[in-house]
């Protein structure tokens, strides 16, 4: 379905606390250096105890609104993609929402999740609904705190992952030629066990113990087993997406991926030669933070000029599932 919005503003917010590789590795009793050279990952942000998912949501959400020229006036829809809500019970969005302000607006607000591909899924959804005309303007956003539930065991879960938030604000236009061209979304859940996080749901329950919520609360990854089944879909979406948006690669201004890991960004570099430069990476500073990744990288490359008004712009990503995504952007 092509929707045709165009991108009124964006934010992102990094935590205060910013947790170099070095000092990981002074911590867990490893060489200087060792955790950079061995992920290649200088440094992550690492939200504080007031620092919570919909804190860092909110400030997000309000410097995109404050680009936006919405004034106070709330949207239409705000849509929450989060890969880990803040609590199961209410959403996300619900808490962002009385946060900003309109706790009485009315405004329906509402979480959408697909792990690390949860946001493109709600700027989806917001894109629909536009196309339909049930909204005009949309503010969607994402925000992850990976530290809570890294094992302190694990060196890769424990090194490339990092926290944060980032926000978009999208609205209707008669312009026709900008919005988005294509969506492509698989899943493959025979790979389910790949990723996951048992803990938080209805799958570990008070009455199994103390142990086994802790075990729970752990995030668990194959890190190989992910990259592996990912490289098999990849190709195939981005040719699909670049199909339906009837244009080439050679036609993209930049490739806007989920940070998973350096070897992953490394990855679809080498899918993008030797127009490699136009994959946007922004992991040795930031890590892998999950949902908030995708819009992170977008806000960087909106901020910089990167991307700009007229460009054609990829946003692809993997997440749990195991699922991958790709979708190509007018703006």
């Amino acid at each position: 379905m092509i929707s045709n919005f165009m991108i009124a503003g964006w934010g992102s917010y990094r935590p205060r606390t910013l947790l170099t590789s070095r000092s990981l590795d002074e911590r867990q009793g490893h060489p200087s250096g060792w955790t950079e050279r061995q992920f290649g990952i200088a440094a992550r942000h690492v939200a504080g105890e007031e620092e919570t998912t919909s804190m860092m949501a909110t400030e997000a959400a309000r410097e995109a609104l404050n680009r936006s020229g919405w004034g106070n006036t709330p949207p239409d829809v705000i849509i929450g993609g989060c890969g880990v809500m803040e609590q199961p019970i209410p959403s996300t969005a619900a808490l962002v929402q009385n946060r900003l302000g309109f706790g009485q607006s009315g405004v329906p607000s509402f979480d959408v999740n697909q792990t690390c591909l949860s946001f493109m899924v709600a700027l989806d959804i917001a894109a629909m609904g536009i196309a339909c005309g049930r909204w005009r303007r949309a503010l969607v956003f994402a925000s992850d705190i990976a530290s809570a539930g890294l094992n302190p065991e694990e060196p890769k879960t424990r090194s490339i992952f990092g926290d944060g938030a980032a926000a978009l604000a999208i609205e209707a236009t008669s312009d026709t030629t900008c919005g988005m061209r294509s969506s492509v979304s698989v899943t493959y859940g025979a790979h389910h066990e790949l990723a996951q996080l048992r803990a938080g749901g209805t799958k570990l329950r008070i009455a199994e113990g103390y142990q086994a919520l802790v075990a729970g609360a752990y995030f668990e990854m194959d890190a190989f087993g992910i990259f592996k089944a990912a490289a098999k879909v990849l190709p195939g979406i981005i040719q699909r997406a670049l199909e339906q948006a009837e244009i080439g690669k050679d036609d993209l201004a930049c490739v806007i991926c989920h940070q998973a890991s350096a070897p992953g960004v490394e990855h679809i570099k080498r899918l993008f030669a030797p127009n490699s430069d136009r994959v946007v990476n922004i992991f040795p500073t930031n890590g892998n933070q999950i949902a908030a990744s995708i819009p992170t990288v977008l806000a960087h490359a909106l901020t910089m000029g990167i991307a700009k008004r007229g460009d054609y712009i990829l946003l692809l990503g993997t997440a749990a599932g195991i699922s991958a995504s790709a979708m190509v952007l007018k703006l």
